[in-house]
């Protein structure tokens, strides 16, 4: 293999008088103790990759960045994958092993932990529980956790902006679903015709990727309190920045509701912080671990987000560092704005990791080094090294054997870390879940009240047709009883009654016969 062979050019390069951190020393066959290969801390706020494949010393050198960082007065935030970085709360411990590794490289190793604050998504593992609103988290980020294609997200917009107008907040997961149900069932067609180009049966796929995500436990990662990220901007009272770990359990479940949540801690922060321009020091920096997570299946507006922050953020006083396996899982648009680079070993076993190997040596400049072979060469703890000096100027490519953090290399006791988490002022700011008034029961009232109206008016519908159906069967009763009377005879007097019996008119007759044969004469003879 080849190597520069102008080893004094290349510690030149790195030899400048503002205040770094140092990542190792030259490689040359062997460690050089006496060229240093740092960042400025000036430069930090201009952002990095951390790349190699699994196994490289990705994990350690993100260690020993943040150590260093934090011991610098700088505030650092990485999410703590594996659980691999707890022990950065604790003095490391020497071995003979380690010493000989430091011997060779200069480095005066000295044990030494960092202030550390744990944090949990969600409360899910042990720490402070981070949550964020539905209304911050916006419709973008949100669409990617739900793995909404680009008419769907826009969709979601749409919805979000009918919440804003009729001041709907949208603060869990519950409320979204509440808002698109009433915009789906009969007592919100109206509403939902009303807000255009949005279509029942894309609300409706909508809906049921909010049902998943609950069902997933997704819900607890939306919610109050919110988590105000200036919190990640604190330091000690001896000056040290304070190192933010966020646990990730069950990583593998969730993969796209952890790196999004990260994205939201990235947007949050721009949207909070003042304009500072260059500084002398960033305000915060942000490792941002298993960067392949935040892009893999992106929607055209979440890539334009991420770069758009990442390129505005730098202003802010805020370096993102991304860790990740090749450069090849970064978007370019992103990558160049990445003004550091720390390339671990990389292997070239199928023809898409040949591919990758050569993406990433078209990423640097140019050197004596045969970077396709050295690449591949590295030892574990070894990197191909450039980034900007203090003039903002590449430095020269460096084959860097890497410190060894000063902290521990192993994970805290998980007692030990629940007992720091509860003696934690955090925790009394966002330990305890609050479900304040919201859309969900804001619907759920009008809701009820349209019910009990619809009722009501049901129930007066039903009295008045009853109503009205007596006055008509009164009506009808009445007319009977009239036409009854008019044909009823009246009742017959004593006398009435005996001039109308036959008995009486033939005894008449009889007498009155009688009484014309006498005077007639026509008596019957005796």
């Amino acid at each position: 293999m080849s190597t520069s062979p102008d080893v004094a050019a290349i510690a030149k390069g790195y030899t400048f008088d503002t205040p770094a951190i140092e990542l190792g020393v030259l490689v040359d066959g062997n460690p050089v103790p006496d060229a240093k290969v740092r960042i400025s801390l000036s430069m930090l706020n201009r952002h990095g990759l951390v790349a190699g494949a699994t196994g490289t010393g990705k994990t350690k050198t993100l260690q020993l960045m943040a150590e260093q960082i934090a011991r610098a007065g700088v505030p650092v935030f990485a999410a703590d994958i594996k659980g691999d970085l707890s022990g950065l709360a604790l003095a490391g411990k020497s071995s003979d092993k380690l010493l000989a590794r430091t011997a060779a490289i200069g480095q005066d190793w000295q044990p030494h932990g960092c202030p550390v604050e744990f944090y949990a998504l969600g409360g899910q593992g042990t720490g402070v529980p981070l949550r964020a609103t539905i209304s911050s988290f916006g419709p973008i980020l949100l669409s990617k956790v739900l793995g909404l294609n680009e008419t769907q997200e826009s969709t979601l917009g749409l919805v979000f902006h009918f919440c804003d107008t009729q001041g709907l907040p949208l603060l869990d997961l519950e409320d979204l679903r509440s808002v698109l149900a009433y915009l789906t069932s009969e007592e919100g067609k109206a509403d939902l015709k009303n807000l255009g180009g949005v279509s029942s049966a894309t609300a409706g796929v909508i809906l049921r990727s909010l049902v998943t995500l609950q069902t997933q436990g997704g819900e607890e990662f939306f919610g109050e309190p919110e988590f105000d990220s200036r919190d990640l901007l604190r330091t000690t009272p001896d000056g040290q920045g304070v190192i933010s770990l966020l646990e990730l359990p069950n990583l593998n479940d969730r993969p796209a509701i952890f790196s999004t949540f990260l994205m939201w801690l990235l947007a949050d922060l721009f949207h909070d912080l003042p304009e500072v321009g260059d500084v002398d020091k960033p305000k915060l920096v942000f490792f941002f671990d298993e960067a392949h997570l935040l892009f893999a299946d992106a929607s055209k507006a979440f890539l334009q987000a991420i770069a758009q922050t990442v390129r505005l953020i730098r202003s802010k006083g805020v370096g993102i560092f991304f860790v990740t396996q090749t450069p090849k899982d970064v978007p370019e648009d992103v990558l160049a704005q990445l003004g550091s680079r720390v390339q671990h070993q990389l292997r070239a076993h199928t023809p898409n990791d040949a591919k990758a190997l050569k993406a990433t040596v078209a990423t640097y400049p140019n050197s004596g080094y045969d970077l396709a072979e050295v690449l591949q060469s590295l030892g574990i703890g070894e990197a191909i090294v450039t980034v900007l000096n203090p003039n903002g100027a590449p430095t020269p490519v460096a084959w860097t054997r890497m410190r060894a953090p000063e902290a521990s290399m192993d994970p805290m006791d998980a007692q030990m870390m629940a007992g720091g988490v509860a003696q934690s002022g955090m925790m009394g700011k966002y330990g305890q879940a609050v479900n304040r008034d919201s859309a969900y029961e804001m619907l759920t009232r009008k809701l009820q009240q349209g019910s009990a109206a619809a009722a009501a008016e049901a129930q007066r519908a039903e009295q008045e047709k009853a109503a009205a159906a007596e006055a008509k069967q009164r009506e009808k009763d009445a007319a009977a009883q009239s036409r009854g009377t008019s044909s009823r005879q009246v009742p017959k007097s004593a006398v009435e009654k005996v001039l109308s019996s036959p008995t009486f008119w033939n005894k008449v007759i009889t007498v009155g016969g009688q009484i014309a044969r006498g005077m007639m004469g026509t008596g019957r003879k005796r």
